[in-house]
């Protein structure tokens, strides 16, 4: 899961980033409104959500929404502000924003309104995804083989639950490392091919058939 945090407070941006990195995402940052709308417009469907503060430079949070919304981006965005007052909540809303969260807040919270917003378009009728015995609950985050419950890092189980959002899809390493990296990820390295490689030994080591395929010379795929 990849999510774009557009915050001037740099404290604040770098300290989102690290406790959504702790969560198992990948966060890209913009400190302005200009750079925050033009990520979202230029790398449409590739953020999972959107956290975005109101108090801009450049652009406001609003007029930044209002105008991604126009353009037909359904990313799902969240605002943040410093305002509690009911017309601001409404002003964001009405922009198009999918939640609305007033400063201070608490980090928990605002995982937990994430997780909820990035669940909402897609994930009414699964939140179980299956593939073969691999059962993946996307509520509690648990991944489970024949009804046993298995350890998985945080990035595995992003990774995992990619595959399985798209099952008999070919992925190239690209679409992973947009998908599931930041812009500071080197896409030359053999990250990916590690990680795959160690999800693919967790899964195998319960007896589970190879459910992650390999499409030489193009990326992986898991079998529906």
């Amino acid at each position: 899961m990849r999510i774009l945090v557009v915050e001037d407070n740099r404290k604040l941006a770098q300290s989102l980033r690290k406790g959504f990195q702790q969560e198992g995402y990948a966060v890209d940052l913009a400190f302005d409104g200009v750079e925050g709308e033009d990520l979202v417009t230029r790398l449409d469907g590739e953020f999972d959500a959107v956290i975005l503060d109101i108090m801009l430079p450049g652009r406001d949070g609003v007029t930044v929404c209002r105008n991604v919304r126009s353009a037909g981006i359904t990313t799902p965005i969240l605002m943040l502000t410093a305002r509690d007052a009911v017309e601001d909540r409404v002003q964001g809303l009405d922009s198009g924003a999918d939640d609305y969260l007033p400063k201070p807040f608490s980090f928990d919270e605002l995982a937990a309104r994430v997780r909820a917003l990035v669940r909402r378009p897609r994930d009414k009728a699964t939140l179980v995804l299956r593939a073969g015995d691999v059962e993946l609950h996307t509520a509690e985050r648990e991944v489970r083989i024949a009804g046993e419950s298995i350890q998985l890092t945080l990035k595995e189980y992003r990774l995992l639950e990619l595959f399985m959002r798209h099952p008999n899809q070919v992925l190239s390493r690209e679409q992973i490392s947009n998908s599931l990296w930041d812009f500071e990820f080197d896409g030359y390295s053999n990250v990916i091919d590690v990680h795959v490689k160690n999800l693919r030994k967790k899964l195998s080591d319960r007896g589970n058939e190879e459910v992650i395929e390999t499409v030489r010379g193009v990326g992986y795929r898991v079998k529906g």
